[in-house]
C-alpha cells in the first residue's frame, strides 16, 4: 500500500504542479460551459413556446423536466468532451516514463508493475473526477433557477466517472505501448471513437446486432445513469472494461520489464 501511495502521490504532483494540467482542465470546463450555454438557451426557447401555445389555446402549459430536457443533455455532451480530453490526461503517464528513462529505475525498484499500473490509473481517474466536480457550478445554477431531481444527477455523474475509467484505462494500456506521447495520445482517441461509434453503427443493423453493438459501446450504458437508473449490468460492464484494460496495461509493463532484465 505505501508503495502505491507513494506512485499515487507522485503523479498527483505532475497533474496539479503542471500547467499543461490546467489547460487541459480550462478546456474541459470551456467547452461544457459552451454546451451547457446551447442547451439552456434551447431550454429556455422551449419553455416559452410551450407556455404560448398553452395560452393560445387555453390550456395549461406542460410539465417541463429539467433532468430530461436539460441535464441529460448536458451529460451525454460532458461524455463526448471526455473523449477527446482523457487521452491527453493519460499519454505520458508511462511514454514520458520510457523516453526519459525512468521507467527502469522503477522497473529495479520493490514497486510491483500492479502498484505502479493502478497507481497511475488512481492518479488520472482522481484529476478526471476534479474536472467533473468542476462542471458541477452549471448544474448547480439549474437548482437556483429550477427544481431538477437530484437523484438522476447523482446517478449520472457516477456514470461519468466510470465512462472516465473506461477511456483512462484505455489511455494507460497505450501509453505503455510506447514512448511517443502523440502516438499514445491518438492511439487512445482513434479507439475510444471506435467503442463510442459501435452504439451508432448499431442503429444501421438488425435488432439482434444493434443490441450486441450496443452493449459494446461505454456511452450506451450511460444512458440508464442520466436517468437516476443504477443498473448492475452497466456498472458491471464499466468495472470489467476497467480491469481489462488495467490487466492488459500490466501485461505490457510486465513483458517490457522482462525485455529490459535479459
Amino acid at each position: 500500500m505505501r508503495n502505491f501511495l507513494a506512485i499515487l502521490e507522485r503523479e498527483l504532483k505532475s497533474y496539479f504542479f503542471s500547467p499543461v494540467a490546467y489547460v487541459v482542465l480550462g478546456f474541459f470546463v470551456l467547452a461544457t460551459g459552451v454546451a451547457f450555454y446551447t442547451i439552456i438557451s434551447w431550454f429556455n426557447n422551449y419553455s416559452m413556446q410551450s407556455m404560448m401555445m398553452a395560452q393560445q389555446y387555453r390550456q395549461m402549459p406542460p410539465a417541463i423536466n429539467v433532468n430530461q430536457l436539460a441535464i441529460r443533455p448536458l451529460f451525454g455532451n460532458i461524455a463526448i468532451i471526455a473523449l477527446l480530453v482523457v487521452p491527453g490526461l493519460t499519454m505520458r503517464l508511462f511514454a514520458e516514463e520510457k523516453r526519459q528513462g525512468t521507467m527502469e529505475l522503477l522497473a529495479t525498484s520493490p514497486i510491483t508493475n500492479w502498484q505502479i499500473t493502478l497507481g497511475k490509473f488512481a492518479s488520472a481517474l482522481i484529476y478526471y473526477a476534479t474536472m467533473l466536480l468542476a462542471t458541477g457550478v452549471f448544474v448547480g445554477l439549474l437548482f437556483i433557477y429550477g427544481n431538477p431531481e437530484l437523484l438522476p444527477i447523482l446517478s449520472g455523474y457516477l456514470g461519468l466517472l466510470l465512462l472516465g475509467g473506461c477511456f483512462i484505462a484505455l489511455g494507460l494500456l497505450f501509453s505503455a505501448f510506447t514512448e511517443n506521447q502523440i502516438v499514445a495520445l491518438a492511439s487512445a482517441f482513434f479507439v475510444n471513437l471506435i467503442f463510442v461509434f459501435l452504439g451508432w453503427l448499431g442503429n444501421f443493423t438488425g435488432p439482434t446486432m444493434s443490441k450486441v453493438l450496443g452493449a459494446l459501446s461505454p456511452l450506451d450504458h450511460l444512458e440508464d445513469f442520466s436517468k437516476g437508473v443504477i443498473d448492475s449490468t452497466h456498472v458491471i460492464f464499466y468495472l470489467t472494461f476497467i480491469f481489462g484494460g488495467l490487466f492488459l496495461t500490466f501485461v505490457t509493463v510486465e513483458s517490457s520489464r522482462w525485455r529490459g532484465a535479459r
